[in-house]
Order: C-alpha cells, then sequence, then structure tokens
C-alpha cells in the first residue's frame, strides 16, 4: 500500500473506518485525545483504546486540519499534538499518603491536612493537652492517696492501666506493633528498672508530702543530670550550666526548711526519684534502637510493671487484704475506688505518651520551657484545689528553683543545637 499523498483538509464527522491513525505516546489531554497520521503500510489498523474491526477496503487518504476534529458521541475533542498530564499518578501518590484528592477541571488536586494548614494551633493543642493531662493525674493522684495510702500498689495501677492501653493499640495496629529480640531487650531492661524505681519513689513522695513540694525538689533533677554526665559518663558540663543549676539548688533548699508539709520518708524518696531517672537517661542513651518511641514506651512499661509488682506485693500485699481495700471501699465506695484508680493510670499513661509527642514536633528548647512550665502549672493548681498553706520563704524558694531549671533548660538546649549545627557542617563538608 502506499503512503498518503496529496493530502486534503476534510473535516470528519462521522469517520467509518479510522485505520491509519494511533494514539500518541506523548501525554494525553484531559480534554483532547491525541491521534496523528501514519504511514498506511501500518498493520495498525485500530485505536489502541477502542477495538474497532478490521477493514477490508482499501485506505482511504486522510490528513488533518488545524482545526479539533469531533466524534459524535464523544464528550471529548481529538486535537493534534497538545497535551497535558493525566491526574492520575498524582491523585494515586496522594491516595498513598492519606490526603484527601480535589478535581477540579480535570486535575487532580491535594488538599492539606488540618495540621499542615494550622501547625501552631496543633502544636499548640498538643501543649495543653500535655499539661490539661499532666495536671489532672497529679491532682487526681493526690485525692486517691488521700484515702487510699498506697504508693507502691497504685504504681503498679499506673502502669497495669497504660499496659492494657498499649496491648489494646497494638490488637487494632495503632501503632503496629515492633518485633523484639533478646539484644533489644537487654538493652531495654536496665531503662525500665529505672523507670519502675524513679516512679514508685515519687509517687510514695506523693503520697507522703504535698503535691508542690514534691514537684519541687524533683526540679533537682537537672542538676543530677548534670552531675551523672560529668562524672559518670565524663562528659564536660560547661561552666555556664554550672552556674545555671545554682539557683535550683539554693531555691529547693530555702523551700524544704520551711515546708509545712515536710517529712523524710517524702524528701528521701523524691530524691531517690531524681536520681533513678538520672540514670535512666543514661541507659536510655545506650539504648538508642530504630524503633518508634510509642512502642519503646510500651515495651518499657511492661518491664517495669513486672519489676513493681513484687515489692507492692511484699510491702502492701498483707495490709491491703486485711484491712487497706475494705477502708477505701467504705470510704468511697467500690464503684469510685475503681474507676479513680483506672482514671488515675489512664491519665499517667496519656501524658507520658503526649509528652514524647509533643517533643517530636517542637525544638529541644521549646520542649525544655514547656516542660519547666508544665512544673509550675502542677504546683500552682495543687495548691489552689487542696489548699495548701505555703510560707513565704517556701514560696520565695520555688520560684527561685523554677527561674534556674528554666534558665538550664535553655542553655543546655542552646548547647545541643550548637553540636547538631556543627556535626551537620562537618558531614556536608
Amino acid at each position: 500500500m502506499a503512503s498518503v499523498i496529496n493530502p486534503v483538509a476534510s473535516s470528519i464527522k462521522t469517520p467509518r473506518n479510522i485505520s491509519s491513525l494511533y494514539l500518541s505516546h506523548s501525554k494525553v489531554s484531559p480534554s483532547y485525545v491525541q491521534l496523528k497520521t501514519r504511514s498506511l503500510v501500518s498493520n495498525a489498523t485500530r485505536l489502541a483504546f477502542s477495538p474497532l474491526p478490521e477493514s477490508k477496503e482499501p485506505p482511504v487518504k486522510l490528513c488533518f486540519s488545524g482545526e479539533p476534529l469531533r466524534f459524535s458521541g464523544w464528550s471529548q475533542l481529538i486535537r493534534r499534538r497538545s497535551a497535558v498530564d493525566f491526574p492520575v499518578s498524582s491523585a494515586a501518590a496522594a491516595d498513598a499518603e492519606g490526603r484527601d484528592i480535589e478535581f477540579s477541571d480535570g486535575n487532580a488536586k491535594t488538599s492539606k491536612s488540618f495540621g499542615d494548614k494550622f501547625p501552631v494551633l496543633v502544636t499548640g493543642f498538643f501543649f495543653f493537652m500535655w499539661y490539661f493531662l499532666n495536671v489532672i493525674f497529679n491532682i487526681l493522684n493526690k485525692k486517691v492517696y488521700n484515702y487510699f495510702p498506697y504508693p507502691y500498689f497504685v504504681s503498679v495501677v499506673h502502669l497495669l492501666v497504660g499496659v492494657v492501653y498499649c496491648l489494646i493499640s497494638w490488637g487494632f495496629g495503632l501503632p503496629k506493633r515492633a518485633p523484639i529480640n533478646k539484644e533489644l531487650l537487654s538493652l531495654l531492661t536496665p531503662v525500665a528498672f529505672c523507670h519502675a524505681l524513679g516512679h514508685v519513689m515519687s509517687n510514695v513522695s506523693f503520697a507522703a508530702v504535698a503535691v508542690s513540694f514534691t514537684h519541687t525538689i524533683k526540679a533537682l533533677e537537672p542538676f543530677f543530670n548534670a552531675s551523672a554526665s560529668q562524672f559518670i559518663l565524663g562528659h564536660q558540663i560547661p561552666l555556664s550550666l554550672w552556674l545555671s543549676l545554682a539557683p535550683v539548688v539554693i531555691g529547693v533548699s530555702m523551700a524544704s526548711l520551711t515546708e509545712l508539709s515536710f517529712n523524710w520518708t517524702g524528701f528521701i524518696s523524691a530524691m531517690i526519684s531524681n536520681i533513678a531517672f538520672t540514670y535512666r537517661s543514661i541507659y536510655s542513651k545506650k539504648a538508642m534502637t530504630g524503633m518508634d518511641s510509642t512502642n519503646v514506651y510500651a515495651y518499657i512499661s511492661i518491664i517495669a510493671l513486672l519489676f513493681c509488682i513484687p515489692p507492692a506485693v511484699i510491702i502492701e500485699g498483707p495490709k491491703l487484704m486485711q484491712y487497706g481495700f475494705q477502708d477505701a471501699i467504705a470510704k468511697v465506695g467500690l464503684v469510685k475506688f475503681l474507676s479513680d484508680l483506672f482514671w488515675i493510670g489512664m491519665f499517667y499513661h496519656l501524658y507520658n505518651q503526649l509528652a514524647t509527642n509533643t517533643l517530636e514536633r517542637v525544638a529541644p528548647l521549646t520542649h525544655a520551657v514547656g516542660n519547666v512550665l508544665k512544673r509550675v502549672f502542677v504546683i500552682g493548681f495543687s495548691i489552689v484545689v487542696f489548699g495548701n498553706r505555703i510560707s513565704t520563704q517556701t514560696g520565695i524558694g520555688t520560684a527561685i528553683a523554677i527561674a534556674g531549671v528554666a534558665m538550664y533548660s535553655m542553655i543546655k538546649a542552646n548547647i545541643e543545637e550548637e553540636k547538631r549545627k556543627a556535626a551537620l557542617a562537618s558531614s556536608t563538608s
């Protein structure tokens, strides 16, 4: 067969056969389908997208004018060599990322999530919920100790509720459970032990003294962290950090000397808690893994629960069986007693999880300042709710200690940021 010669431009309304046409390999417009002429020697006698019957008649010599062609019954125009992107690839990508897809004039547009549009509001919500749950936990926890003074058992309840929550979340795949092996278990066990010890001792202090005083003593935790880094790990601590810790030590000392609820059990327990959480930080750095923070915290909670059960049974078990449970139920009733235990466990787990989620959203400096402000909120609300009387010297000492912690946190965060930038610059150079 001969190729098309002496083309004559003709407008086609209802073509009988289109054996000399084929789809262009270039991108196809959603408004126009691209066709171009081809040698009639070709055996491609159909359109690639429409199985038309093969022609037995001699081919018709065709050519196209610059005018668009219309096929009857089709809603699309066929025009030569125009091209736009099909929205399929962008729509598929958006669907894979879980974003909403909007179509406008044949194009796909991925709509941003609420968090992408308003990141400040979302971060503010995380901070608010972190503070709110922490304050509610401390207040409800202290109210439980007022009629059920068994901190070892209550510590077990805190972790038990959190572990059940994690197991249910894993069951629904929110998040998907990360596998654990013997090596990872050996790394997480020291972290979990220190977590259990610090948690139990904090609760012993909460049960023995005012919540505000326990949090004032726990403001010394940065001092223990710096001491451990300098004298145990061998890290050089800058002089500016040590100087920022001086107000913390002075403020806690002033508050302790005139604290009306002071007793040695509460004071020593809070100090042991500071030491335990310091070692938890040390072991956590050694146990850095690729596992996400939610799964790590879940495994730590499970292992810590196993450490907390034996002392609770040995120290408080006989008392609880003889009169502890009976006295609590007689004072508030069985339903309230069980609901209080459940909610303090739930609030404990959620505020710790939200603290981790907030840290992932903001810079270390912002999180450090937020952590200091959280302690201020807890101390202030506990004084208002429980009506704790504090002396003027205790109030001044608490304020000085909190200011010192704020200075320390900001200086440390700036130092860490400078180290990160220096490491990044050296890796790119």
